[in-house]
């Protein structure tokens, strides 16, 4: 069994509510027995015996089935995630800026990506941490204007991304963590 962390992107914003109790029922309705969720942003730990593309499939699927959205997830097993928290240069306490990581799941839209932040030039810090993640700096309080945010929110990005603040995946890394050690 391994133990993974599930990154729902677009959940309680814009029009798309799924209560965190109904998350988790629906996903061991869906045979995750053990799904957990952190906070309310979609952000689950869960084990299986499948492989991360398995579970990614069974998870949306079980998403559109029991909630009618156009579900779309990122599944990285808990060891990845806490190699990509270790590999985030950033700080995940600091008063102006804030630290975060876009997950993909499609290395090409990454790719992308990574090469639209690096067009915005030194005012911007960002640095790609495998085929599946990138690391960047907003300011604090400024995070949704910032010029990466504002390329990041388009469109063609939507299936494939989401992304978290450290402190959140740190949050995750903990509990993806206990859950495999619970499950040895």
């Amino acid at each position: 069994m391994g133990s993974y962390a599930v990154f729902l992107r677009g959940i309680n914003v814009g029009g798309i509510n799924i209560r965190m109790a109904d998350l988790r029922e629906a996903l061991k309705g869906c045979g995750f027995t053990d799904a957990k969720s952190l906070l309310a942003s979609g952000n689950v730990v869960l084990t299986s015996g499948k492989d991360a593309a398995a579970v990614k499939r069974e998870c949306e699927k079980c998403l559109r089935d029991s909630f009618g959205y156009e579900a779309w997830v990122v599944v990285l097993p808990a060891d990845r995630v806490a190699w990509l928290v270790k590999a985030c240069p950033y700080p995940d306490d600091d008063k102006s800026t804030h630290s975060y990581i876009t997950l993909s799941s499609d290395a090409a839209v990454l790719d992308e990506l990574d090469r639209a932040g690096a067009a915005l030039g030194d005012g911007h810090r960002q640095q790609r941490l495998g085929p599946e993640a990138l690391a960047w700096l907003a300011p604090a309080g400024g995070t949704l204007d910032s010029p990466f945010s504002k390329i990041y929110a388009k469109a063609r990005f939507k299936a494939a991304t989401t992304t978290r603040n450290l402190r959140t995946m740190i949050k995750v890394r903990d509990a993806a963590t206990g859950l495999a050690k619970a499950g040895d």
